[in-house]
């Protein structure tokens, strides 16, 4: 599992029909200098992701990529490749 920012929303058309009534987002991935910096920024690649939990633009959410995005949808075979599992409350990182 990787975080990320919500940076916006995606819509698709036509839709695949596993996907209708879903999100897409935009997540930047936070790297781990930003992690540690605490300073709100993501630093990653942008990716979409499906989003189920109906996070908002500007949270930070944890996502799965790879075949394991798509495990919520077996057994239909849905072209995932990332999913967003779970939205961030707060982050400790040891850091003062």
């Amino acid at each position: 599992m990787r975080l990320g920012i919500v940076r916006g929303h995606v819509t698709l058309t036509p839709s695949v029909p596993e996907l209708i009534g879903l999100t897409l987002v935009v997540l930047e991935p936070i790297t781990t200098a930003n992690l540690m910096a605490n300073n709100g920024l993501g630093g990653g690649k942008s990716l979409v992701a499906v989003d189920a939990l109906g996070a908002a633009k500007g949270q930070t959410v944890g996502f799965t990529e790879g075949r394991e995005a798509a495990n919520p949808f077996w057994p239909a075979s849905v072209p995932v490749d990332a999913y967003c599992t779970l939205i961030v409350d707060t982050i400790k990182t040891g850091k003062p």
